[in-house]
């Protein structure tokens, strides 16, 4: 099955093309050239857009602008190519690509997105309960390296590869693919506007 994944709810955007588990190519840039990334890695794995079998995409949480950048960009393939997709969290995203981390996304308002008690949570970098050498990747961690680390954190080097989230584990944590119109993204707070409304 040739999948597209990708996820832009952090500040890099990531995609990749992936035939029945084998990589055929990955890209990290900005969401705004998500569609840019497709093609170039369509050409990059010898595919056009009608060979898709089915998408997968990040559904947050993280930027609002940006889950539903992925979300509309997902919609408008699904819908241009007749495809089925799968919702996937940006946070088992990038716990998937470090084993045994705990995933902890900049989530703005000195607060992350992470896991906390096995549901995803947001939290302030100081609420985070760490034990003593756990490792913490993402964009928040490397944020909040020093709150972190002085709770017994271990955080990676800023440049390690762990704390993207990327898209090749989405499409390997892709199930039940249904309607891409259906997948709902994971927000765990209302928006900046929302809340400068109320």
């Amino acid at each position: 099955m040739l999948t597209l994944a990708f996820d832009t709810a952090t500040g890099v955007a990531t995609s990749a093309l992936v035939d029945d588990g084998e990589l055929l190519g990955e890209r990290a840039s900005r969401a705004q050239t998500l569609l840019e990334d497709v093609d170039a890695l369509l050409r990059q794995g010898g595919a056009h857009p009608r060979d898709l079998d089915a998408l997968a995409v990040g559904v947050g949480p993280g930027s609002f602008t940006g889950v539903r950048i992925g979300l509309a960009t997902a919609r408008g393939l699904a819908l241009a190519l007749d495809l089925r997709g799968a919702g996937v969290s940006t946070l088992d995203a990038l716990a998937a690509g470090a084993p045994g981390a705990l995933p902890v996304i900049d989530a703005r308002r000195r607060e992350v997105f992470t896991i906390a008690g096995g549901a995803p949570a947001v939290l302030e970098p100081g609420e985070l309960e760490l034990a003593e050498g756990t490792v913490c990747v993402g964009d928040g961690a490397v944020r909040y390296r020093e709150v972190l680390e002085a709770k017994g954190a271990v955080v990676p080097p800023d440049g390690d590869e762990r704390h993207l989230p990327r898209a090749r584990f989405h499409a390997q944590l892709a199930s039940d693919f249904g309607p891409v119109d259906a997948i709902e993204p994971l927000y765990l707070r209302l928006p900046d506007a929302a809340r400068s409304v109320s």
